[in-house]
């Protein structure tokens, strides 16, 4: 197989010297400790990298510094006169909770350090006499928890801002009917009330990040439920599968724009060390909805290999589940067709060839079995759709598949049946547009007519 799904884990030998991103060299650093040569140490190891160093020698002039001074990292000694290192982590916690806070120790102390890490929240506490790698890695890791933070407030609060600017166009453009009106108003009480159309909206915002994308979460979601339901898992099994399918990348939203088009095959370093983290970020995204906790799962660990060299977990064999595997082989089918695995994007039949090759090592034999099966054997016939303008809608026609806009986002969900309002509205959006929009429709009609058309 000469087109790797995901690289073998980094090795345990000496990392080279950590050089932080442009975005993170421009960071303030404060450091906070009684002794002078300390605070010279400190200084000399971290000017080269780039940052903005402020120093204190106590508590107090740390407090007065954060007063004055945007600071994006803390890291303070543990024992220092007066005020020492927890107590003063736990002033920044609460009155400066965007910045990063590590602690630096020199005694085997460990009631102070638990209380530094439960008063202050300590995100890590280093011991002396320090390892420079150590600490220049733990003030890299700490700069960008918090810059994922930051992104991930903006994150929520640009998509709040972007519905709230969506139902506003929604009611300005239906205030004009009492009966369209009503009609969106049942059409959005009916989307809170269906989960998996709620899924699905959610990942096609996902993918308005990349270009060219559009559609590629609902053919992995889709892929992994077929083959689901070829190695007879149970219906949840099978829903938790598609819904993982298109939710597997929710956990790449905080990732750079630059890592993003990125292919796994070109990451080195850093860059990989932080792609991997992207099925726990997903996990934890997805965990709070209980919907979507068997989901969230398979989201974790669809990255895993049965050989032990997959991520984030290092599962190898049976730890592996079956349900993980179905997804991961979706992914990696898609992605590899898709570019987002090795330099060049694959045909169908040699993405088919790179998950044969990985069967017993990345996959278990059974799921590639069942995965080329599935593709080998020609799907049920499908009914004759009619392809409509809008100017042939007509009530009670019912939508035959999803339709999204060229960016991937959800506009008309399969099944869905219209009304007067409904195409009267559209009508004058396309004709207002100047839109070329073509609807899928279900043939209704009976088979002897059909035949004559």
């Amino acid at each position: 197989m000469d087109t790797p799904l995901a690289p073998p884990a980094p090795s345990t030998s000496s990392p080279p010297p950590v050089m932080p991103e442009a975005s993170v060299a421009t960071a303030t650093l404060l450091f906070v400790d009684d002794e002078p040569a300390i605070l010279s140490a400190l200084r000399r190891l971290f000017r080269p990298m780039g940052y903005r160093i402020l120093l204190a020698e106590s508590g107090d002039a740390a407090l007065e510094i954060l007063a004055r001074e945007p600071v994006d990292l803390v890291l303070s000694d543990m024992r220092m006169p007066g005020m020492n290192g927890a107590q003063l982590q736990q002033v920044v916690r609460e009155r400066w909770p965007d910045v990063a806070r590590l602690l630096l120790t020199g005694y085997a102390d460990i009631s102070s350090t638990i209380a530094a890490i439960d008063q202050g929240e300590i995100q890590r506490y280093i011991a002396k006499p320090w390892d420079d790698q150590e600490v220049l890695l733990a003030v890299r890791e700490g700069l960008e928890r918090a810059r994922l933070r930051q992104e991930n407030r903006r994150l929520l609060a640009l998509t709040q801002a972007h519905n709230e600017q969506l139902e506003r166009r929604v009611a300005a453009r239906t205030s004009e009917l009492s009966q369209v009106n009503a009609m969106l108003e049942q059409a959005f009480a009916d989307l809170r009330e269906n989960f998996l159309l709620s899924i699905k909206v959610f990942a096609g915002l996902m993918e308005l990040r990349e270009a060219g994308q559009a559609g590629y979460s609902e053919r992995v979601g889709q892929l992994a439920r077929r083959l689901a339901a070829a190695l007879k898992l149970t219906q949840t099994e099978q829903d938790d599968c598609y819904a993982a399918g298109l939710l597997h990348e929710v956990g790449k939203i905080g990732l750079p724009d630059a890592l993003l088009r990125k292919p796994v095959s070109m990451m080195r370093g850093e860059d990989l060390a932080l792609y991997r983290r992207y099925p726990l970020l997903g996990e934890a995204a997805l965990m709070p909805l209980s919907g979507l906790r068997g989901a969230a799962r398979l989201v974790r660990s669809h990255q895993e290999r049965l050989d032990g060299l997959g991520f984030p977990d290092g599962l190898s064999g049976a730890e592996v589940p079956i349900a993980a595997q179905v997804v991961g082989v979706a992914a990696a089918y898609e992605g590899l067709q898709a570019g987002r695995l090795s330099e060049r994007p694959h045909d169908a039949a040699r993405a088919r060839a790179v998950i044969r090759g990985a069967a017993g090592t990345y996959f278990s034999t059974a799921v590639v079995d069942a995965f080329e099966c599935l593709l080998t054997t020609a799907p049920p016939p499908a009914p004759s759709d009619l392809e409509l303008q809008a100017s042939d809608l007509k009530p009670g026609m019912v939508m035959a598949q999803d339709l999204l806009s060229p960016q991937g986002t959800l506009l008309l969900a399969a099944g869905f049946v219209f009304d007067a309002g409904v195409i009267n509205t559209i009508r004058e959006l396309v004709a207002r547009e100047g839109l070329g929009i073509v609807f899928r429709i279900r043939d209704t009609r009976p088979k002897a007519v059909a035949a004559l058309t």
